[in-house]
């Protein structure tokens, strides 16, 4: 009897991992012609700043990061030096520092080397929908959570790579007069407002958003830089100041 359990306890457990990745899938769907979109311009914007078909192809399946690629890639044209590219960059993605602090506990279980692998397929997306059907509080369970992660992000990963080797095979043909650009807009739209789970959350991204507006003229897409370290200061604050007044 305990041969029989052994035997067929990898298979259950298998069984919930795909169940999980198809869940996972399933609510990563409705995303997938929007991050194709934003995929789309990001490819068009590579190839129209000069880059070569394999820089822009190189860029986009090692860097993977809409909002870093498209914050850099004006600097790459003026020619601004490595270094400002490069912290452009690590700020934009800050966040993803504060999104792997959250679900990090979650695949603590896991080897680094698979923790890796994770971490590159990581989006906004999975903030958005993982912690909905895994919250903090199953931080100890480990089962469906690999399965449930790697069916949002792999979804979102061939949705993007899909767009962007579009917009970079085909970028000078599509007319701009398409507006794509705005489809790409709504994908983010659908990714952030689930995200505003909170009054703190609320106030990081009406932070953001009006310094993201009034500091719009600043050279080298500035303003970006400023918006995101401003709206992440102020949920920040937000969030403290929330739990001070909780416990008084």
């Amino acid at each position: 009897m305990s041969n029989t359990q052994a035997s067929t306890a990898p298979e259950n457990t298998a069984d919930l991992e795909k169940r999980a990745y198809r869940e996972g899938v399933k609510a990563c769907a409705p995303t997938m012609l929007g991050i194709g979109a934003w995929g789309m311009v990001t490819g068009m914007a590579m190839v129209k700043t000069g880059l070569t078909l394999w820089q822009a192809l190189g860029m986009t399946f090692l860097v993977f990061a809409g909002s870093a690629q498209l914050a850099s890639l004006p600097l790459i044209a003026a020619n601004v030096p490595v270094w400002v590219v490069f912290l452009t960059a690590l700020v934009v993605n800050l966040r993803f520092v504060i999104f792997a602090a959250a679900i990090a506990p979650h695949f603590a279980h896991l080897p680094w080397h698979k923790r890796l692998w994770h971490g590159y397929f990581n989006a906004d997306i999975t903030m958005a929908l993982f912690p909905r059907r895994f919250p903090a509080e199953t931080v100890h369970k480990t089962e469906g959570k690999v399965g449930f992660f790697n069916g949002i992000c792999y979804t979102n990963w061939m949705a993007w790579q899909g767009g962007s080797i579009i917009g970079i095979l085909l970028g000078s043909q599509i007319p701009e007069s398409w507006g794509i650009g705005f489809a790409g807009t709504l994908a983010l739209l659908a990714i952030t407002i689930p995200l505003t789970v909170n009054s703190a959350a609320l106030v990081g991204v009406v932070v953001a958003s009006v310094v993201a507006v009034a500091a719009a003229s600043l050279p080298y897409r500035l303003g970006l830089l400023l918006a995101v370290i401003l709206g992440m200061a102020a949920a920040m604050v937000a969030d403290i100041w929330k739990d001070k007044k909780g416990k008084a």
